[in-house]
């Protein structure tokens, strides 16, 4: 038995504030042009970029999108994160919600981390062979639990916005 040692990081994913960023694993450099469809025809006009890592062959990080900012942004935080077969998207103007069930979909994703405008990190484990990601810290955690008020307000909200009736 082979003991080997796994260094472990936090990266930090950096995109415009009033983004989006969607982060998740998928197997086939096909992803690519699937999820450009994907977002494209799901929210017709959205900007966005997006980038995919490959774990074999080229080992290269392919990338598409319809904003050329988001498209260096999904780039830059994937070279950070350096794991093979990991993609995101960066929306803007385009909420998760929107594209989320048609990406998780898609044929090749296997998992999606986070989808989110929180502040978000990533967790890496570092070996010799490379990179994978562990899991994700979403936004900060939780002061307490709702009150009466706080349901109020959440429901209402889900209205205002016409995410329900």
């Amino acid at each position: 038995m082979t003991i080997t040692m796994v260094e472990i990081d936090e990266v930090r994913i950096d995109f415009p504030q009033g983004c989006n960023v969607i982060l998740g694993y998928s197997h086939f450099i096909k992803t690519v042009e699937d999820l450009y469809e994907i977002v494209s025809s799901s929210v017709p006009g959205a900007k966005f970029g997006l980038a995919f890592s490959e774990a074999s062959g080229d080992r290269l990080i392919r990338y598409e999108g319809t904003d050329q900012e988001l498209i260096n942004v999904a780039v830059e935080n994937l070279k950070r994160v350096s794991a093979g077969h990991t993609f995101m998207v960066v929306l803007r103007n385009a909420y998760p919600i929107n594209v989320l069930n048609a990406v998780k979909m898609c044929q090749e994703v296997g998992s999606v981390f986070a989808a989110t405008a929180n502040p978000l990190s990533v967790i890496v484990a570092r070996t010799e062979r490379g990179n994978g990601v562990l899991g994700v810290v979403d936004g900060y955690s939780p002061l307490g639990v709702e009150g009466e008020e706080h349901r109020r307000k959440r429901k209402e909200l889900l209205r205002n916005i016409g995410y329900k009736l």
